[in-house]
């Protein structure tokens, strides 16, 4: 039966001039080799696209196609067929009446993953056809940790539970298990830190409310409701976090800073955590510094050609000033990371003054601000330039004394690097004179100033082709967005803005001019991405504001 089906579909595709005679030839004898789905063979060699095969098999099957993208699938289905044997066959259970359980397959030819099923649920199984990427992405969706599974880990934990992180423990949170002789606390807060991982997220917030201990991941720059914990269990998770984090656990009043390495597929993640006393117990929030995502190299954070070309000018200078301004959580860090990870070679000495320190780098010097002690950004600044630096990286320009400090080592040879909190490029300058450097000292910087920023309103006038909106699926979390894409601002200083910042001319004046020689607004750099289908019109207006 199965070997005639399959006989019938490869005509088809051939008389269909879906695929050449001589592709299908390949594919069998790939199979022939390694075994696996024909249908998977055809489609892994590029001789036919998911959506394609699937449409054929749904026509010769008279089996109907689902797109789980819509789809939203009852996760107590999933308690019938085990994540493995859904993984192993690529299939999903999407709904079930009376004896029939309807399964969504990427390979419905595969009789003996019908018959497996069929066993183990005791289910008359009904197939339809789905494309394995939208099965691969519900298996990940709905088979996860659920709340019931969390509060059937927390049953009856105490403060005893947690076991202390020891400076040399090494702890792992890629393979997930629920043995018995592990303490549930250890296991919940590693749940916890797995599923942000698998899930992409920046940061994790732990917040204590009236009545429970709620749980958000911060992912794509926005946060969505994860968890919510009994009440109960507040002080075994919070006190497990300031364990691994090393804060002082009897501390309850204070602020308190701190920091913990786990390992996760591989990778090596690092966590700020920043514990806050809140009026419901204390809040921690866990910043994820990911150090694999420093080396993605400035084309890919997305920025357009025009002010990438401008900003690259700038890092090409021996020396010289680049300042990247914008909200918290715009990129401003990850964007300067980026900068000194590619430029670290043997042939430089990079050194940088942080507060705090976020991601620790090979071969760079790094230095932790510490303001209550006098090491303030100002300070630590005259110590680095006695150290013959080559570029320096300023957390943040706060102050004139620290700002007239950086403005005079970027003229007398060094690359420096810092952020400034303004809204857009232009009025970075301003903010410098503001601060009380003298206008010609900022006239004579070489460089540019860019902004990558998120805020709210109006869309100018832009083309009228490819205009996209995400609907949403199960690989989004059913927000229509998946990563985030950075925009630039650039202005490269020329004579005449010299001449215009010596005469404290205003930052309006300044953009403006800046404009008129080629410069992109925010808002036209991200209205050029929403053209050319990459983002939606109203990501583009809650981002920018208005020119």
């Amino acid at each position: 039966m199965a070997e005639s089906l399959k006989d019938q579909l490869t005509d088809i595709l051939i008389n269909g001039k879906l695929i050449t005679k001589r592709d299908l030839d390949k594919a069998l004898d790939i199979q022939k080799k390694s075994g696996g789905s024909l249908g998977r063979i055809l489609v892994e060699q590029g001789y036919i696209s998911e959506e394609a095969l699937m449409l054929v098999m749904s026509r010769q099957l008279n089996m109907p196609p689902i797109n789980l993208s819509k789809y939203k699938v009852d996760k107590k289905l999933t308690e019938l067929i085990p994540e493995k044997i859904a993984k192993h066959y690529n299939l999903i259970p999407i709904s079930s009446i009376g004896n029939v359980l309807t399964v969504a397959m990427a390979d419905p030819f595969n009789i003996f993953a019908i018959d497996d099923i069929k066993m183990l649920t005791k289910y008359k199984i009904d197939p339809v056809i789905a494309t394995e990427n939208d099965i691969k992405g519900a298996i990940n969706t709905y088979y996860g940790t659920h709340g019931e599974e969390v509060s059937k880990i927390l049953e009856g934990v105490t403060l005893s539970d947690i076991e202390v992180v020891e400076e040399e423990e090494h702890i792992d949170v890629s393979e997930i298990t629920q043995e018995s002789q592990q303490a549930p606390i250890v296991t919940m807060v590693s749940l916890i830190l797995n599923e942000a991982m698998q899930k992409r997220a920046s940061d994790i917030h732990i917040e204590p409310c009236e009545r429970s201990l709620r749980v958000r991941y911060r992912i794509d720059g926005n946060l969505h409701d994860v968890l919510t914990l009994p009440k109960k269990n507040q002080n075994a998770v919070l006190v497990r976090l300031k364990i691994m984090s090393k804060l002082d656990i009897t501390e309850t009043r204070l602020p308190q800073d701190g920091r913990f390495k786990i390992n996760f597929q591989g990778k090596e993640i690092d966590f700020r955590v920043s514990a806050l006393p809140i009026a419901f117990g204390g809040k921690i929030v866990l910043r994820v510094l990911d150090k694999s995502s420093l080396n993605i190299g400035l084309e890919q954070l997305g920025f357009l050609p025009g002010p990438l070309s401008a900003f690259k000018t700038a890092l090409a200078r021996p020396y010289g000033m680049i300042l990247v301004t914008g909200p918290t959580g715009s990129g401003k860090s990850t964007t300067l990371y980026s900068v000194i990870t590619q430029l670290n070679s043997p042939e430089l000495n990079i050194v940088t003054l942080e507060e705090p320190v976020e991601y620790e780098l090979e071969g760079i010097t790094q230095i932790q601000a510490k303001p209550e002690i006098g090491l303030t950004f100002a300070n630590g600044l005259k110590s680095v330039l006695r150290q013959s630096p080559d570029i320096i990286m300023v957390g943040e320009i706060r102050d004139f004394e620290t700002a007239d400090i950086a403005i005079k080592a970027s003229l007398t040879g060094q690359l420096l690097l810092s952020t400034l909190h303004t809204n857009d490029a232009a009025g970075a300058i301003t903010r410098l004179v503001d601060m009380g450097v003298e206008p010609f000292l900022v006239a004579s910087r070489k460089n540019v100033l860019d902004r990558v920023g998120l805020n709210l309103d109006e869309i100018g006038k832009k083309g009228k082709k490819g205009f996209y909106k995400g609907k949403g699926c199960q690989h989004c979390n059913e927000t229509g967005y998946y990563g985030r894409l950075g925009i630039l601002e650039a202005l490269l200083i020329d004579d005449q803005i010299r001449e215009m910042i010596v005469k404290k001319v205003s930052s309006d004046e300044i953009k403006a001019y800046g404009l008129k020689h080629g410069m992109k607004t925010l808002r036209e750099n991200a209205l050029e991405n929403f053209v050319n289908g990459v983002t939606s019109l109203e990501e583009v207006l809650r981002v920018t504001s208005e020119d």
